[in-house]
């Protein structure tokens, strides 16, 4: 009796997630052969890998591909007008022909302006039972690509309005209904207009026509993922692409464009001495032959461009010991001789050379090229200075007046040209995104950190240098996107910001896309999942993420998306997610959602009372710049500023809560135009601490300010701030325990604790989840919510307490 086995589910993890299409998409009944065919072959995988992502379909065994060179479709001619009723309408040519190597527009459905390419070849599957039967048809598309299907962020360039350029190898198989109607592309400019790509917004808000144009101009073969620009000639090009062979012709590889190699040939590293062989008398004709043998072979021989980047071994370091002794005759296990591949004959199948006719790199490109050879092994820059910032060119119209200007910069606002004391985070940030971008692929940053150690600002300054170099073409151009989970009305609002991004929308012009959430996250899983079949716009995307916490709902899906569409291949997205706990995904996200947020992990530390003092005084140093020295006062003293460091460092750390305290200081000593010490900061502090939130808590009883501490905990535990009634429940009884020793001789009841709460909600100290679907919850399962600030609830409570229950917050000494 056979044992039955329960079927294994394979798993689909890292693997190009597409919409299954059923094969009758790719059947068009308008659309036919008009010509014979010309080369048939077994099929292969790549003719039918668009069919394959539907697990109904399954290719035959005996199935062939045969490759036509042109196909004809039925013209969708216009209505009749009013007028012309009456009147027979002229016989006109219904039909319409495309050819291989003719140039069309083609819909790609990620943007509204049809994207340009040249058709590379067409064919269909045939097997025995498929004859008389319309069979799917299939067309390859090499791109074009224009100028606003380009990455937002790139090195500047001029262009004529109808420009485009010729793609290296990116193409896609695509049914023929994706072809709107022929164009052409000519090495003569049509249009003498120039446009600065520099002002890319100002080409995007021309989308409404682009489709307007029907000849196209083309000077340049372009690297869309690097953006490198080559001198191509296109005429010269085609005609070298068509006179090809019927099997490059058949997979398209004769329209790729080849490009000259700027490798060096990689170097040879020093020879170790070799061992003395002792070599029998017999043997000596056969080690010569072998010699013989190894000199033939020449690293210097070949083409450079198929010359493969190896590691630097030295091929003639191994002695061949079978027949050998070593200097000390100490026995050794015999190495079996490597097989020299150059003298091996080839049993794939032969491959045709490189034409002699490459491409050059244009004196742009060389730049670049010579740029991002240089920056290889160099150590990571320091953040560099932003002087574009608003925040400081209002610095130059204040008056010379240095409490003014102190306070100006000490506003937790502005944004310093600097980032002292966050170096190596920086370094981190930027060698992770840029490696990222450099390999072409996706992935996910988590960033995390207590509120005030800089996550969002040294972010910022990654982007700002990244953006500098690619501008100067130092890394891959990219497009970047922010989206802030405490500024989007709801977390699915991140799909608009996004979807707007990556289809080239211009807001700055246009206003935001009249787009339903539902609608963008379709359009984003389609774009992601497609691959290169998503056009030829599909570049390099940075998204930073701020405030995650505010973007996880009870579905998680918004985040799950997000962390998942990095993992597709080709999405080339890069996602930066900036949480303030370091242990949210282990805390609040479900297995599949951490699953795709990778290894890549960077936190950062609170600041120490030393690393508050530089923030401090950086911040002064700024605001003394360009001032007379008869103006260059100091407005704190050196022990004011670190009073107000030690106080905030051994609370939470918080660099905007020490700006405040001195910011405020220098505003109270400003009338009378002395320099603030640390008696004048430590009157700013008592009044902060004397404010009406603390004032409250001080007067409240021993188990309000337990079930406001155990609140406070759970927040910090769970990474979240709604938190269930039945978890804050069970961490009142375990601070009971502990903070009410000495005080409270016994532990409270349910009943109690309900009373408690009910006194916290009516001073809206605490909010409580209401309403009609909260009501047909359990108890347990409602939500609550801290309506006071968390910080200065830890701070009062912490003062009240004592070291215990600093201990206890996690507040510090």
């Amino acid at each position: 009796m056979s044992t039955q086995v329960t079927p294994s589910r394979r798993s689909k993890r890292y693997q190009q997630l597409v919409n299954p299409v059923h094969p009758s998409a790719w059947t068009d009944k308008s659309t036919s052969w008009s010509s014979e065919p010309f080369y048939v072959r077994p099929s292969i995988p790549e003719d039918y890998q668009t069919l394959a992502v539907d697990e109904n379909w399954k290719p035959a065994s005996n199935m062939q591909t045969v490759f036509y060179r042109s196909f004809t479709r039925s013209k969708s001619l216009p209505p009749p007008s009013s007028r012309n009723k009456s009147r027979s309408r002229p016989e006109a040519n219904t039909q319409e022909i495309f050819e291989v190597g003719d140039t069309v527009c083609v819909s790609t459905g990620s943007a509204r302006y049809d994207s340009v390419g040249v058709i590379a070849s067409m064919w269909e599957l045939r097997t025995d039972k498929s004859e008389g039967v319309q069979a799917n048809m299939f067309i390859r598309i090499h791109w074009f690509q224009r100028p606003i299907e380009l990455p937002r962020v790139r090195p500047r360039r001029e262009h004529t309005e109808d420009e485009v350029y010729f793609t290296l190898d990116t193409d896609a198989i695509l049914p023929p209904s994706n072809v709107v109607r022929h164009c052409t592309v000519t090495d003569i400019p049509v249009k003498e207009k120039v446009t600065q790509v520099a002002s890319s917004r100002q080409t995007r808000s021309a989308n409404f026509r682009q489709n307007d144009f029907s000849s196209f101009y083309c000077r340049f073969a372009l690297d869309s993922r690097k953006g490198l620009y080559y001198d191509f000639t296109w005429s010269s090009h085609k005609q070298r692409a068509l006179s090809e062979s019927k099997e490059e012709q058949a997979t398209g590889g004769s329209w790729n464009v080849p490009v000259e190699s700027s490798r060096r040939r990689p170097t040879r590293a020093q020879k170790r001495p070799r061992l003395r062989k002792i070599t029998e008398a017999d043997e000596s004709s056969t080690r010569e032959t072998d010699a013989d043998y190894e000199h033939q072979e020449s690293v210097d021989g070949g083409n450079e461009d198929e010359l493969p980047i190896t590691a630097d071994v030295d091929l003639d370091s191994e002695p061949d010991v079978h027949n050998e002794a070593l200097e000390d005759d100490l026995p050794k296990t015999p190495s079996r001789k490597r097989k020299r591949t150059v003298s091996t004959p080839s049993k794939s199948t032969p491959r045709k050379g490189r034409s002699n006719k490459l491409v050059a790199p244009t004196p742009h490109s060389k730049a670049a090229i010579r740029k991002r050879n240089n920056r290889k092994g160099t150590v990571v820059r320091v953040p560099p200075p932003d002087l574009t910032r608003e925040h400081y060119k209002q610095l130059q119209k204040l008056p010379q007046d240095a409490w003014l200007r102190a306070m100006h910069v000490l506003h937790v606002a502005a944004r310093p040209d600097v980032l002292p004391c966050r170096g190596e985070e920086y370094s981190r940030v930027l060698r992770t995104v840029e490696e990222l971008l450099e390999e072409g692929s996706g992935g996910c940053v988590y960033i995390s950190g207590v509120p005030g150690t800089g996550k969002t600002a040294t972010v910022h300054a990654v982007v700002r240098e990244l953006k500098r170099m690619a501008e100067n073409g130092e890394t891959i151009p990219f497009t970047y996107v922010e989206i802030n989970g405490l500024r989007i009305p709801e977390p699915a609002a991140a799909y608009n910001l996004l979807w707007e991004t990556i289809s080239g929308h211009d807001v700055s012009t246009e206003g935001h896309l009249k787009t339903s959430s539902k609608e963008a996250l379709k359009r984003l899983s389609n774009h992601f999942s497609a691959g290169v079949r998503a056009g030829p716009g599909g570049h390099a995307c940075v998204v930073l993420m701020d405030e995650l916490d505010q973007l996880v709902t009870t579905k998680q899906d918004v985040v799950y998306n997000f962390f998942n569409w990095p993992t597709l291949v080709g999405s080339k997205l890069v996602v930066l997610a900036v949480a303030n706990t370091m242990d949210l995904p282990e805390r609040v996200m479900s297995g599949r959602v951490r699953s795709r947020l990778g290894m890549t992990r960077i936190n950062f530390q609170p600041y120490t009372t030393l690393q508050l003092q530089e923030i401090v005084h950086a911040r002064l140093l700024a605001a003394k710049e360009n001032l007379p020295p008869k103006h260059q006062q100091d407005v704190i003293t050196a022990d004011g500023v670190k009073f107000a460091s030690m106080k905030v460092s051994s609370i939470s750390g918080d660099a905007r809560r020490v700006l405040d305290i001195c910011r405020r200081t220098v505003e109270l000593v400003h009338p009378k135009g002395k320099t603030a010490g640390t008696e004048d900061v430590r009157e700013v502090i008592k009044v902060m601490q004397n404010s009406p939130t603390a004032a409250y808590l001080k007067d409240l009883s021993l188990h309000e300010r337990i079930m406001l501490a155990a609140l406070v905990k759970c927040m910090k535990r769970e990474g979240v701030e709604e938190i269930k009634w039945g978890e804050v429940e069970r961490q009142h009884f375990n601070y009971a325990e502990t903070l009410g020793e000495g005080v409270s001789a016994r532990a409270p009841t349910l009943g109690e604790l309900t009373l408690v709460l009910d006194s916290l909600l009516a001073s809206r100290a605490m909010l409580m989840e209401d309403g009609f679907t909260a009501a047909r919850k359990p108890v347990g399962e409602r939500k609550v919510i801290l309506n006071l600030e968390q910080a200065e609830v830890e701070r009062v409570l912490g003062d009240v307490g004592g070291t215990l229950w600093r201990n206890a917050l996690g507040a510090g000494a």
